[in-house]
């Protein structure tokens, strides 16, 4: 507990010298950060690129929006927000110019693997708009209102890609099971 109070203050002390145009902190609190922030961008978008760009942007507003963060909040669920809704709205410019039939189609009707991954395999074969509502709601703790706020749907429509997108998976796990009962 000691030393989380120590990172705590760290972080704070950190961020006010970034504010202050310390540029070795601002590179520290990168550094503390980037990781997790790629790892989230990544599994939500599934490709690397596209990972790097919002990483980017998003310790770009970071920067941009020092001085309205507070000393005494953590910095990544902040962070992390920032790059969900990043992902997000990617997914959505996606959308916008694609069909969503093939969503559904990739959903319910993908091929089942010849083998069972580790979880982030299977995650990426789940289409980008599923993976997406998966791992926030399972992983990060939105709700389907702030979902579906977010991609301007439905709460109904965020439920039911999450139970289409947790039945897949099922299947990939156990590929026999439905078979199994009559």
């Amino acid at each position: 507990m000691e030393a989380n109070t120590r990172d705590d203050h760290s972080e704070a002390s950190t961020l006010r010298r970034a504010r202050r145009g310390d540029e070795v902190a601002f590179e520290a609190l990168y550094r503390s950060h980037a990781r997790a922030i790629h790892g989230l961008a990544l599994r939500l978008t599934g490709d690397a690129a596209a990972a790097e760009d919002i990483t980017q942007e998003t310790f770009l507003r970071m920067f941009g929006f020092l001085s309205g963060l507070r000393d005494d909040t953590p910095l990544r669920p902040w962070l992390k927000r920032v790059a969900a809704n990043l992902a997000i709205d990617r997914l959505r410019r996606i959308r916008e110019s694609g069909d969503e039939d093939a969503l559904w189609q990739a959903v319910d009707g993908g091929p089942a693997p010849a083998t069972v991954a580790e979880a982030s395999g299977l995650l990426r074969r789940l289409p980008s708009v599923a993976r997406t509502l998966l791992w926030l709601h399972e992983m990060e703790g939105w709700s389907h209102e702030e979902l579906a706020a977010r991609f301007d749907r439905s709460p109904s429509w965020s439920k039911s890609i999450l139970s289409r997108s947790l039945a897949r998976l099922r299947e990939y796990l156990d590929p026999g099971a439905d078979d199994a009962h009559p």
